[in-house]
């Protein structure tokens, strides 16, 4: 008669044999809620505008044009835009930056009188976690993504692409929030 040893919580010895170790795959992205993430909504600060490659300097001497920089995921040209989240708690998590994968250029909401932001919802939102590191100190960062993006309580802007650039992975906006 074998007697089995509890290595973990609720798992045996023989039952740790057994079992093969598998992290989570890499560039997993998660679908996520809106409401869940950013519960005081999200504003546009600013203007979006197109995410272009890195140019060394020696591409620069040889005159070679800069090309529009693509999503991995959908091969979509990618756009970009800062946003505010007034729900941050910390400092570091205020300005957020968004990418949006999608064939045109986002056109935001329409601008509310009087206010210098646009409230904006995200749509066919995702998350994928990057760990980050400073010195000794490690946390995640989480990178959200979305199809698109509409004003609060309206419909979806013109260029949203939220079926079309929606893969099984999801794609399209991406920006970081630190979870500390």
């Amino acid at each position: 008669m074998t007697k089995s040893v509890v290595l973990s919580v609720g798992r045996t010895r023989d039952q740790e044999e057994g079992m093969s170790i598998m992290g989570a795959p890499r560039n997993v992205r998660l679908p996520a809620e809106f409401d869940l993430w950013f519960p005081q909504g999200l504003y546009l600060v600013g203007e979006i505008t197109p995410v272009m490659e890195y140019q060394s300097a020696e591409d620069k001497a040889r005159n070679r044009p800069v090309r529009p920089r693509t999503d991995e995921a959908s091969g979509l040209p990618l756009f970009r835009g800062t946003f505010a989240d007034p729900a941050a708690e910390k400092d570091r998590e205020k300005a957020v930056t968004v990418e949006f994968a999608c064939a045109r250029q986002p056109v935001p909401p329409e601008q509310i009188a009087g206010l210098p932001f646009r409230s904006v919802v995200l749509e066919g939102m995702t998350v994928q976690p990057r760990a980050e590191t400073s010195g000794q100190a490690k946390w995640i960062t989480w990178i959200v993504r979305a199809t698109g993006m509409k004003a609060p309580g309206g419909v979806a802007s013109p260029t949203s692409n939220a079926r079309t650039a929606h893969k099984n992975t999801g794609t399209s906006e991406a920006f970081e929030r630190s979870a500390a």
